[in-house]
């Protein structure tokens, strides 16, 4: 490599200095491994044994002729060796005289995205890479947005290859431009680019005198430049209780990591989000007691006052705590196997808490895919504690958790708290639903009857409200037609539509429940996942499902509506049976075969079920 020598530590010989963590990013094949594995050799991080094993593995593996492939001093893995590409994020360790660093190696193929967004989350810095030859790329482009996603602010434009070019001045230029287009909503702070080739070793540590035309940094020297993330004891003092410990009845300590900030005995506490108060008694920090501790310690912390704290609380100073929300604005990368489903059910991990969730994106006519990002909003059933990523990375970040497989599905950030729900408390009922039921003469509840158009739902759930009307039972009877009038009149037949029609239902029947009504809801709601959905509305007793039966050609046959005809004319996209599927109870409270019963007969297996069930 030309350009003027630089002395570096030899391995074994590092001083504590400034530490900066970065990642490599790009395409596949952009040659992120072979300059990194160069970046160690030019640093003298390689030692004479892994040079040995490095010559032996280029003859075996390289893909360089007879020249050292320094790409094979990360690429670990089997596979990644016999295929030439980078699987898993492999972390190493380099210095120079002025900083320390620890260098992520991501993933350049797309199916590998998901790893790429593990190394950038603990990352100040991104090295992104574009190949002098192709430019910039769709997988450049999604790598940058994942980047900005996690808050990363520096970004290096490393155009490789520019040997391939005959280190043309030109092709560097049309790339930088490009990049910084591409780039300049993103919200970096910084964008350096620079003409590289991670084979030659030109401009990683020294200007090279194959590019006299660029009169930049080389690599290392914008990386030694780049200013390093706030520390967490600069933000304010956030720690996620991870174990509640209380060995005996006169210790109750609450143990978890301080995510940020600092503490000390005498400070005022807030529990969030149920915000009670208390004053730091003591910090245990293994098996000394000290009077302070800062973002990164494990502790035990000890209240003066007996208040409610549970795992999952967030304990945060009285003047500056995070939002309590059960509405979040999130901003997320989808890294399932199958593209989002708007009836499937989620969990989320915030901090230390998981709790149930529910996704909607902002374009509900996309279909997530594997590897996109989009923007949308997380509905959780209780408040949760969360700063926005932008303010606390430590409490804005989250995973969502397929409930079903328990697989991660989705890894995003906070990035504001919708509809000031944290300001909203809901007013306590003046009537309670005991007096209410008292009042009724018997209990609230909800009746859901499921299945095919046509198989007779609201004709039984007709029946049925005449039944319990004449034995002197407040009842409301909500038809998924007639709601499509009114309420629902702005939802189409989409899967988040179906999604939503069948939720706006279920919270419309549980206001009625709450006040002693009981709420026949009639609609064909073809989603296991959505009616499991509403019947976690309430408790046990509380909702009762009916399948009602009949087979496909019966539902044909009858066709009150002309709906099939017209769905088998291809008039109506996507009906139910005939181009949608409609999922079939697994465990239905009762079904009722209308083939087989008339509609007198299935409501009166129904008001039998209520009366077994004590509702009547």
């Amino acid at each position: 490599m030309d350009g003027a020598a630089t002395a570096f530590p030899p391995q074994g010989q590092r001083a504590e200095r400034d530490l900066l963590r970065f990642l490599t990013c790009g395409s596949v094949d952009d040659g992120k491994s072979t300059l990194i594995g160069r970046l160690l050799f030019e640093t003298g991080q390689v030692p004479e044994d892994q040079l040995a094993t490095l010559e032996r593995d280029s003859r075996r593996f390289g893909t360089d002729g007879a020249n050292l492939d320094y790409a094979l001093l990360l690429d670990g893995l089997e596979a990644e060796r016999e295929q030439g590409i980078t699987i898993d994020v492999a972390y190493r360790y380099m210095s120079t005289p002025r900083r320390s660093f620890i260098v992520a190696d991501t993933p350049g193929h797309e199916q590998y995205t998901r790893n790429m967004a593990t190394g950038a989350s603990t990352c100040d810095a991104a090295v992104v890479l574009a190949d002098a030859v192709k430019g910039v790329t769709a997988q450049t482009a999604r790598h940058s947005r994942i980047v900005a996603l996690f808050g990363i602010r520096h970004v290096i434009l490393a155009v490789n290859k520019i040997d391939l070019v005959a280190d043309d001045p030109s092709a560097f230029e049309r790339i930088r431009d490009a990049y910084a287009e591409l780039v300049a909503d993103l919200g970096f702070r910084s964008v350096t680019a620079i003409p590289v080739s991670a084979r030659r070793g030109d401009n990683l540590t020294a200007r090279s005198a194959a590019t006299p035309w660029y009169d930049g940094p080389s690599l290392i020297e914008a990386l030694e430049d780049l200013p390093v993330a706030e520390t967490g004891v600069a933000r304010s003092f956030r720690l996620s209780v991870q174990y509640v410990n209380r060995p005996h009845a006169d210790f109750r300590g609450y143990a978890g990591t301080i995510a940020s900030g600092e503490v000390r005995v005498g400070d005022a506490l807030a529990v969030c989000p149920g915000g009670q108060t208390a004053t730091l008694a003591r910090i245990l920090s293994g098996d000394r007691e000290v009077s302070t501790a800062c973002a990164g310690d494990a502790v035990t912390l000890v209240l003066a006052e007996a208040v409610d704290v549970a795992r999952g609380d967030v304990l945060a100073p009285v003047d500056d705590r995070p939002a309590a929300s059960d509405h979040l604005d999130v901003r997320l990368l989808w890294m399932g196997e199958q593209p989002f489903d708007p009836g499937r059910r989620y969990q989320v991990k915030l901090g230390a808490r998981t709790l149930p969730a529910r996704l909607t994106l902002a374009d509900a006519m996309a279909a997530l895919t594997p590897n996109e990002l989009a923007d949308g909003w997380l509905t959780l059933p209780s408040p949760a504690a969360v700063d926005p990523f932008r303010q606390d990375p430590t409490q804005g970040a989250f995973v969502l958790i397929d409930r079903a497989s328990g697989f991660t599905v989705a890894a995003g950030v906070v990035t504001g708290v919708s509809g000031q729900a944290a300001h909203i408390h809901q007013s306590p009922a003046a009537v309670s639903r005991e007096a209410h039921e008292r009042l009724s003469g018997h209990r609230g509840g909800v009746v859901w009857l499921t299945g095919l158009s046509g198989a007779g739902k609201s004709t039984v759930a007709q029946a049925l409200q005449q039944s319990l009307h004449g034995r002197g039972c407040r009842t409301v009877l909500l038809d998924g037609d007639n709601l499509r009038h009114g309420l629902n009149r702005d939802l189409g037949f989409s899967d988040a539509d179906r999604t939503e029609n069948v939720r706006r239902t279920g919270e419309a029947a549980r206001l009625f429940a709450d006040t002693g009504v009981i709420a026949i809801c009639a609609l064909i709601s073809p989603r296991q996942a959505d009616r499991d959905a509403v019947r976690a509305l309430f408790d046990d007793e509380g909702f009762v499902e009916v399948f009602v039966e009949a087979s496909l050609e019966s539902c044909r046959a009858r066709d009150p509506k002309g709906l099939y005809a017209r769905a088998s004319a291809g008039m109506i996209a996507d009906f139910t049976g005939v181009a949608a599927p409609y999922e079939t109870p697994t465990a239905p409270d009762l079904t009722v075969a209308t083939e087989q019963l008339s509609p007198s007969l299935a409501a009166d297996a129904v008001r039998c079920l209520l009366e077994e069930r004590g509702w009547l």
